[in-house]
């Protein structure tokens, strides 16, 4: 701070330098503590008008009543006029010595009167405002958002017309790359000079644009020259200020504001009526915005400010003289006329090779020629500042047209740096990103000139993956960026870090933090990398289907088979998005991990669909990566609180679902073997679930319902049998077993084949105990078996072992079963001890909880009932059992089947217990029932009865809600037409009875008129009480009725019946037409899922059925205990070899690539891309015809110019000539 001589000087300084220390501290204050005042309290604390305190007279001023502030002395403080003694000392007036700071008295909304805008924001400020404060009461408190970049306009006067040319450059180049690039246009804000015409071309991109985002202009205007400024005093604030438009004085001197900008700044340096008092708090604003940072979090590059320079006067060279000392670029718009012209004619002579002394005479004319009223040298010195700068220099010719603006501007930017040509690539590059502007990348930055290293690209990539540009993502990538070396787990935790404070995944991040006890800052950017947060959240949300990803390992950076490059640099952490499946594999990656995967999971989290959809096409696992992230989604949709987002999440799900289901149905035409392989084989990365298994846990109906699942699920419930034989020929073979070695029953393939080809479906059916043992019991895909089993052996254990038999085997067992149960409960169940029939019942229904205790533990699931991880799972046994018996529970038929078999322990304990006999029989013959209505599992199997079993399940919850609206009513009914009938009664039961149970009978027409209407009631004094009574015609009604208001009841009666039978009656019709409307179009859907369910059972339930069962059991047991297995295989899986699994992963990607390149030709054909396609090239032509225009309009030009100065040299000739003849 510099300050002048005097004691004046001195006092006013050490005042200002106290004021400024506090000022903003005053503000942190005020802004942390919002509650104690109102919200517009802290702004007169922080921000201070200037009011003149020495009055030192405008020699100019004839009168000698005029300040030099340019106020007369009237309207000067009395103590400013007071202090002649002083004033004489001092000449000349200076704003940072003559003036005092007090608080603000013109701050709020300001509402232009007869314009149809929304408010604008205004504030009255001194010159020597800290622009910190500034710049955070327009992000905060205004509610801007903060800038990609600032264009600050400047210029002259001007007159009221613009030229075309500079007219289109302002609304079709400043205005939209304002809105494009999310800019603030920062002018004078007054209606008058450029801030007008910036104003118009607002208003009309405004006007013309039917959405997007709204473009940010924002005058900085000196408060002396604002015409009617009274009205927008108010010490505590105008909300708003009515400002009138018309009426505006044309003296030069006052100005109007223009109602087109959303913001003001009303710079008040002391002085009235005078221009330029401004321009140090513009410079230093400026200067404090490009020290700010770019993106979330401000993690992006600074914020850059350029100022556009049209025209002006000797005045704007000053400006831009201290712009370039404050190494600011400036863009001078050449043909505009004034100091841009002039700068820009200088600067492309100091460019030019060869320039001295002659090119400096030749500036020096310039100069004279623009500013004939101004002082040559001092100007000349101005301008010999400036071009020490020239590198912040740039001129923008007419002849670009106002389309190619961005472009130039990046150019202008770039160029401003000063750095080497490769950084100066770099930062185009990342201010290209921060614009979102893909097409000026492509154009300028990828035209093949530049040699892009994976290096160089990794902060542009950063920063687009943080500020979700899908588009750069894609075409950094493309052009050789290595995602091995860039991801590492401090930048993947960055990105975690990067999730919105009040987003769902922030939200679960801090639950897991708080859960593992290590408490992170919610918004601190810098914070700790989340990673085991992240994981804690994934297995929140996916359970056991997600392996754990994140181990803490010191190594080589991120890499696979995919990544071939070598690595150079430093010890990096290593992302392991891998299995481990046994102590030999502990060292390797899985097949398929990728740093995709990790940054496809990131985008999920995050919502981010364009970005999650590239992940996945780059990624590997493509069918099980597209159903994981449907089930992951739709886990989140779950959880989300937010309506829109959840519909969001739900619509990128059921876009994952169909691109696994076609890329699926893809394979499938192209390898039917191979997709069976891809349904069955274990997927690593989703903690060893297939994809049938990802498919049932999304609920991806549509995935179920394709030819290779059915397929697949028809050779796995027909087994080794050929699924082309009918019903009836099963049925025949299995009650009469001989028929199975006859031609009635044949079999798919050679018994040779089958001894070695079909272990890719079913490779430990015989070793888990579940069904008779056959060829398929070796434990690896492809091995010859050790053991020659007969011909005929073989065919009775494919018969046997194959899900059809066995579900057969246990309809006809359940059928014996339910006949047994009923044959006890209607004859043998008798006081004396149980019989043979109902002991052989008794060990039945042990043998089914047996089989209830097999499921329950972990048979029934296999991998994915066993933590998903397979045989070497490292999970504790407990959190095995706990997941195992969760997903036991989430099967209704499971509870009902433990409904059952719960009832009838305890109906056979009340038997057998003296004295509970009945009990006993009442709890069996209620069991009997939930027993029976176990039989409709069994028509899940059919095409036709199994949807009908989810309508029934749909239609209940249905009847749930009709019988809330019903139960409302019919208690309002009962309740009313009881008080009005027996007012005396006194039983309780009685009365309940009444109330509930007959309203409900009435609905069915069981309507009791003679205890109800009084003309079929024996009128007799039957009660005690004053009144009249009578007494129903039935002797068991009980008391008397009253008879007063009797009318009443017989109305309720009808509204009763009116409302009940006929509204609510026909709404639950409706309801149930709806839902059997929505589920038979669906049909198919529904059944081909519980088709899976049932054939998923069956083929995991040993072949022998209750309650020859057990057997099975006991050797299950046995095997177990000798073998110390802690768990059972699944059994619909495969275990591929590495090699052969590589080769299955990379025919996947072969049919993903096939697949992706099919759907893109679809699009590209389409009518919308043709249309478009069309539409670029007419702009293209367009284009090209407007530079045509202009170079013939440039061309007419010169020659008029020839062609006027040939005749001017021809007319001092002729006059010559004239008068040498007189």
């Amino acid at each position: 701070m510099v300050c002048g001589k005097g004691w004046r000087a001195r006092k006013v300084c050490l005042c200002r330098s106290r004021a400024t220390g506090s000022r903003f501290r005053s503000f942190q204050h005020v802004r942390q503590s919002p509650g104690e005042e109102d919200a517009e309290g802290w702004i007169p604390k922080v921000f201070k008008k200037k009011t003149c305190t020495t009055f030192i007279v405008d020699l100019t001023d004839p009168g000698g009543s005029l300040c030099q502030c340019g106020l007369p002395r009237r309207d000067h403080l009395s103590v400013a006029v007071e202090d002649a003694s002083g004033a004489a000392m001092e000449t000349v007036w200076e704003s940072d010595l003559h003036t005092t700071e007090k608080s603000t008295d013109a701050y709020g909304d300001l509402d232009f009167q007869g314009a149809s805008r929304k408010a604008s924001n205004f504030l009255r400020l001194s010159d020597r405002t800290d622009p910190a404060t500034v710049y955070d009461l327009v992000t905060h408190t205004w509610g801007f958002r903060a800038p990609n970049l600032v264009v600050s306009v400047l210029g002259g006067s001007g007159g009221s017309i613009l030229p075309t040319w500079l007219r289109n450059l302002l609304r079709s180049g400043l205005v939209r790359a304002a809105q494009s690039t999310g800019a603030w246009i920062v002018t004078g804000g007054l209606h008058t000079g450029i801030g007008r015409h910036v104003g118009v071309a607002v208003r009309d991109h405004q006007t013309a644009s039917s959405g997007g985002t709204k473009v940010v202009a924002m005058g900085v205007a000196p408060w002396g020259v604002v015409w009617n400024k009274e009205t927008l005093i108010n010490p505590k604030g105008s909300f708003p200020a009515h400002y009138w438009l018309p009426g505006a004085p044309k003296d030069g001197i006052q100005f109007r504001l223009d109602y087109n900008y959303s913001a003001f700044f009303l710079v008040d340096d002391g002085t009235h009526g005078r221009l330029g008092g401004e321009n140090r708090f513009c410079l230093s604003f400026e200067s404090y915005i490009a020290k700010q940072k770019i993106g979330i979090e401000g993690t992006g590059i600074d914020i850059p400010v350029l100022l556009l320079l049209i025209g002006g006067n000797e005045e704007m060279l000053k400006r831009i003289e201290n712009a370039t000392q404050a190494q600011l670029p400036c863009l001078l718009v050449a043909g505009s006329g004034g100091a841009a012209d002039c700068l820009a004619e200088i600067l492309e002579d100091t460019l030019a090779p060869g320039s001295g002394g002659g090119r400096q005479g030749e500036a020096r004319d310039r100069i004279r020629r623009f500013f004939p009223k101004g002082d040559p040298e001092v100007l000349q010195a101005q301008v010999e500042r400036i071009m020490t700068q020239n590198k912040l220099l740039t001129v923008f010719s007419s002849e670009a047209g106002p389309e190619e603006f961005e472009t130039i501007v990046l150019r202008a930017l770039v160029k401003a740096c000063g750095s080497s040509e490769a950084s100066a690539h770099l930062k185009e590059l990342r201010l290209a990103v921060a614009w979102n502007r893909v097409d000026i990348a492509q154009s300028e930055l990828f035209r093949g000139d530049i040699q892009w290293r994976s290096v160089h690209l990794e902060a542009s990539l950063m920063d687009a993956l943080l500020n979700d540009r899908y588009e750069f993502v894609r075409l950094l990538i493309s052009h050789g960026l290595s995602l091995c070396h860039f991801l590492t787990p401090t930048r993947l935790a960055q990105l975690y870090s990067t999730a919105p404070p009040n987003s769902l995944i922030r939200s679960l991040l801090d639950q897991a933090s708080h859960s593992t006890g290590t408490k992170t800052p919610a918004l601190k950017p810098s914070a700790e990398p989340r990673l085991p947060e992240v994981e804690q959240v994934l297995l929140m949300l996916l359970g056991e289907m997600c392996a754990p990803r994140y181990l803490w390992v010191t190594g080589k950076p991120h890499h696979d088979h995919d990544c071939r490059e070598s690595h150079h640099g430093g010890e990096n952490t290593h992302l392991l998005s891998e299995r481990k499946q046994d102590a030999e594999l502990k060292q390797e990656a899985v097949l398929g991990q990728t740093p995709w995967s990790d940054l496809f999971l990131w985008a999920l989290l995050l919502n981010r669909a364009q970005m999650a959809l590239y992940f996945w096409e780059m990624g590997s696992n493509a069918v099980a990566s597209a159903l994981g992230g449907c089930l992951l989604l739709r886990a989140l949709a779950h959880q989300e609180s937010d309506a829109e987002k959840a519909t969001r999440r739900e619509e990128l799900a059921a876009k994952f679902e169909g691109l696994g289901v076609e890329l699926f149905g893809e394979c499938y035409r192209n390898g039917e073997d191979r997709a069976a392989h891809l349904l069955l084989r274990r997927c690593s990365f989703w903690g060893d679930a297939t994809c049938l298994q990802l498919a049932m846990k999304a609920d991806a109906r549509t995935f179920f319902a394709q030819d290779g699942v059915q397929s697949l699920l028809t050779q796995k419930w027909w087994g080794e049998m050929d699924s082309t034989k009918t019903g009836s020929a099963l049925v025949l073979a299995f009650f009469c077993p001989p028929l199975i070695y006859t031609n009635l029953i044949t079999f798919r393939k050679s018994e040779k084949e089958s001894t070695q080809k079909d272990l890719a479906f079913d490779m430990d059916r015989g070793l888990n105990g579940e069904r008779p043992a056959r060829p398929a019991d070796i434990p690896v895909m492809g091995q010859p078996s050790h053991r020659r089993c007969s011909p005929r052996f073989r065919r009775w254990s494919q018969f046997w072992g194959a899900p059809v038999t066995a579900f057969m085997g246990n309809v006809v067992s359940y059928l014996l079963f339910l006949l047994l149960f009923a044959r006890v409960l209607l004859i043998d169940f008798q006081p004396t001890p149980p019989g043979a029939l109902e002991l052989l019942l008794y060990f039945w229904a042990f043998t089914l909880l047996c089989e209830e205790l097999r499921q329950g533990l972990g048979g029934d699931w296999g991998s994915l009932a066993t933590g998903g991880r397979g045989p070497g799972s490292s999970q504790p046994l407990r959190h095995q059992l706990r997941h195992q018996l969760c997903l036991y529970f989430t099967d209704t038929w499971n509870q009902c089947d433990l409904v059952a078999l719960t009832l009838f322990l305890l109906g056979v304990g009340c038997r057998l217990t003296q004295g509970l006999y009945e009990l006993g029989r009442t709890v069996l013959c209620l069991d009997f029932m939930v027993f029976t209505l176990r039989l409709l599992h069994i028509f899940t199997v059919n095409r036709q009865l199994g949807p009908k079993i989810v309508i029934v399940n749909k239609m209940m919850k249905d009847v749930f809600f009709f019988l809330f609206f019903l139960g409302v009513w019919l208690v309002a009914y009962g309740v009313a037409t009881e008080g009005l009938l027996r007012p005396q009664d006194q039983d309780l039961l009685k009365i309940l009875r009444r109330v509930f149970y007959r309203p409900y009978l009435q609905i069915f027409g069981q309507i009791p008129q003679e205890d109800m209407d009084e003309a079929l009631m024996e009128h007799v004094n039957c009660s005690s009480e004053l009144g009249f009574w009578a007494r129903p015609s039935r002797s068991q009604t009980g008391s008397c009725v009253s008879l007063y208001a009797n009318w009443l009841v017989v109305l309720l009666l009808v509204i009763f019946l009116l409302v009940a039978n006929v509204v609510l009656v026909n709404l639950l019709i409706a309801m149930f037409s709806y839902t059997f409307g929505e589920i038979q179009r669906k049909s198919d859907l529904y059944w081909n899922v519980q088709r899976y369910s049932l054939i998923r059972e069956f083929h995991s339930r040993p072949a022998l059925a209750p309650p020859l069962i057990i057997i099975s059991h006991v050797c299950l047991l046995i095997q177990r205990l000798s073998k110390h297995r802690a768990g059972s295989q699944d059994n619909f899986w495969v275990h591929l070899p590495k090699e052969t699994e590589r080769e299955l992963l990379m025919w996947e990607s072969e049919q993903k690539e096939n697949f992706l390149l099919a759907r893109a030709r679809d699009k590209r054909e389409s009518d919308s891309e043709r249309l478009k396609r069309t539409s670029q090239k007419v702009n293209t032509a367009l284009k090209q015809l407007r530079q045509i225009g202009r170079y013939q309009q440039r061309r007419k030009g010169l020659e008029q110019e020839s062609l006027v100065g040939g005749l001017q040299g021809v007319a001092p000739i002729g006059s010559f000539c004239s008068q040498s003849k007189a």
